[in-house]
């Protein structure tokens, strides 16, 4: 496999993974609406942060086991779908759950083009 390939294989998982996660924080921000007290809010925050911590965990993981992670990720994909009910919108779906499974399949991917074919 090129060089060039090589690297997109190793980081496009990496990458859409942390942009996902800074993708799902933008709503842990509807947490300081309301006229509630500043301890509160920040609590909501910590408590709407929840998902991205589990995916930064998972991604984490993924960095150093690729296969374990791949499969952590795919599960947090079907956890998604069946926790926040995206399997009954395609748009919610293709937002929330589509990236999980890709970013899992493709770190199982990378794994296996990093093995080097026997002679």
């Amino acid at each position: 496999m090129k060089r060039t390939l090589r690297n997109f294989v190793t980081w496009f998982p990496r990458v859409l993974a942390l942009v996902f996660a800074g993708f799902i924080s933008i709503f842990a921000l509807d947490s300081f609406e309301g006229h509630d007290s500043i301890l509160l809010k920040i609590g909501h925050l910590i408590l709407h942060l929840v998902p991205t911590m589990t995916v930064l965990a998972a991604l984490w993981l993924a960095w150093y086991r690729r296969i374990l992670g791949g499969l952590v990720f795919m599960m947090l994909g079907m956890a998604f779908t069946i926790h926040f009910n995206t399997w009954r919108e395609t748009g919610l779906f293709l937002m929330f759950s589509l990236p999980l499974f890709v970013a899992g399949v493709a770190f199982i991917f990378s794994r296996y083009s990093q093995l080097q074919p026997r002679p």
